[in-house]
Parts: C-alpha cells; sequence; structure tokens
C-alpha cells in the first residue's frame, strides 16, 4: 500500500469537488484555485478529485489530465487527494491506472461500471483487475442510481479479501441504510477488515451511518458549507445535519452537481456553467436554495 495513506487520513471529511467552467464552457481555474482555498481551511480532512460531482464524464483526457495537475500543485501536499478514476470497460480502466500520473495522491475512487450491467460476478473480477494493476489504493464507489447496478456487501468484502494490500474500503452511496449497516457489521466481524473503510457517500445521512460504525462521509455539500460539515461529521451532530436536510433534497432535486453549483454561484465563487447533458438549476430551484441561504 502506498506510504501516503493511511486509515486515519481518509478519515472524516471528503469533498467530492466540483469543477468550475466558464461561461464558454471552459474550465475556471480562477474559480477552481478560489473553491480550493475554502477547503484548505482546516475543516476539510481530504478531496475527491474528477468525481461524479466534478463532471469528469464529460472532459476530455487532456482537461483531465490538466485540472489533476492544477489541484495537485495547488494543494501541494496540505490536504489528502483521491483522484476518480473508474469507467465500464475493464481494459480501459486498467490503461488509465497504467499511464496516469498518480503522484500526489494517496487513493483511487473507481465507480462501479455503469449501462452494462454485471452481475456480481462481474463486479468482483472488475474490481479484482484494477486492484492489480492501480500502484496505489482503491476506493471502491457504489451508487446504484447511476449505474443500474448494486454492489452487494458479500462481493465487497470478497474484493477486499482477494485484495486487502490494494482495497482500502468503499464510497457507499447505494442509499440502503440496512445495505451499508451490513457491510459494516461484516467488516467489522474479522480483526484484519477493521482497516477497511465504509465511507457515507450520501450528506443526507452521514450522521446515522457513523453511528454505525462508517468511517465519515464524502460530502458535495462540503464544496459551500465545509465548516459545518465539518461538525456534522467529526461532532455526529445530528441536529446540525437535520437542519441542513431541506438544503440537501434541493442540491440533488435537479441532479447532481446543479444544486451545488447553483450554490456556489450564489455564493460568488464560480459561474453557474455545467457541460451538457447537464443544465444549470432552473429558476424555481434557484429561488428556493436563495431563501434557504
Amino acid at each position: 500500500m502506498s506510504k501516503c495513506v493511511n486509515e486515519k487520513m481518509i478519515h472524516g471529511l471528503g469533498t467530492a469537488l466540483i469543477t468550475p467552467f466558464q461561461a464558454d464552457g471552459s474550465v475556471d481555474y480562477e474559480a477552481l484555485a478560489r473553491l480550493l482555498d475554502t477547503q484548505l481551511t482546516g475543516y476539510v480532512d481530504y478531496i475527491v478529485v474528477l468525481g461524479t460531482t466534478g463532471e469528469a464524464a464529460t472532459m476530455t483526457d487532456k482537461e483531465r489530465a490538466e485540472v489533476r495537475s492544477f489541484v495537485r500543485s495547488y494543494v501541494n501536499g496540505r490536504l489528502p487527494l483521491v483522484l476518480g478514476l473508474g469507467g465500464n470497460c475493464t481494459a480501459a480502466v486498467c490503461e488509465a491506472l497504467r499511464n496516469t500520473d498518480l503522484s500526489g495522491f494517496c487513493a483511487v475512487l473507481s465507480v462501479c461500471p455503469y449501462y452494462n450491467k454485471p452481475n456480481q460476478e462481474g463486479l468482483y473480477q472488475h474490481f479484482c483487475a484494477i486492484a492489480e494493476i492501480s500502484p496505489i489504493p482503491v476506493i471502491l464507489y457504489n451508487v446504484p442510481g447511476r449505474t443500474g447496478v448494486n454492489l452487494l456487501p458479500e462481493t465487497v468484502m470478497r474484493i477486499y479479501n482477494a485484495r486487502p494490500d490494494k482495497i482500502l474500503g468503499i464510497k457507499e452511496a447505494s442509499g440502503n441504510v440496512e445495505q451499508i449497516k451490513d457491510l459494516i457489521c461484516r467488516k467489522s466481524k474479522v480483526e484484519s477488515q477493521k482497516q477497511f473503510l465504509v465511507i457515507s457517500g450520501d450528506d443526507g445521512i452521514a450522521c446515522e451511518l457513523m453511528e454505525a460504525g462508517a468511517a465519515g462521509l464524502i460530502s458535495v455539500a462540503s464544496n459551500a458549507f465545509p465548516e459545518d460539515f465539518w461538525h456534522i461529521v467529526h461532532d455526529k451532530d445530528a441536529a446540525l445535519q437535520a437542519k441542513y436536510a431541506e438544503m440537501i433534497k434541493l442540491l440533488f432535486a435537479e441532479g447532481n452537481p446543479v444544486g451545488i453549483k447553483a450554490v456556489l454561484a450564489q455564493k460568488g465563487l464560480i459561474t453557474n456553467s455545467l457541460r451538457l447533458p447537464l443544465v444549470p438549476a432552473s429558476q424555481e430551484l434557484q429561488e428556493k436554495i436563495l431563501r434557504l441561504l
């Protein structure tokens, strides 16, 4: 396992970083720097770059490389970095892992293959192939609402048992609390598996999952509210999380990162630009967000 990563570094609050775009669709590096400054305040424990929230699927290889390099250089070791790197072609993901400069990144976050709808054996073999190739630890990413497949707890532990040296944990965004608690229970039954991290991928249920043993949250909302979400995660502040319940609903009402970009634009941090097929939040949604802000 990479020397730059350990269990404690990935505990706590991770921000699933958005990618700011200018009105012409190009990456807005000045806005990206402003956003990173808000994350480098002591309230965020690590940053996830070029994930779903970062609209990586709509970016070219060249753009992803430039954003990766910019963030790595700007952060300059001040926070651990996790890189989103996944896809629905196992061979292509493995090739990207071979050819991508992963220096400065502690782990890769790799989503379940989408569209193909593999069965559990296919998911197992996909992630084992990725673990074999990846030079740094891998965090699995289960988000059935986007991928069309659900990585079941027994398969997760099977993947971990096959490559405990490479599989660091899982970002669980299935929204299925009982399934996630089952996974936490399974991993805690074996002493060696206590190092396997189950991370909440849902802002709205983070406290409940952490009470059950989850290792923090990879958050969309912390792009805009890092201090409050630090307290939600580190203090297990369910009351504060409850105060954000309506905002969290609005953030995802028209897709992600539509809502969080509307918030950041209203805060003056970015231009409210997205890449097709995503479009900016409707006027109705923007007004609801503004009232809450």
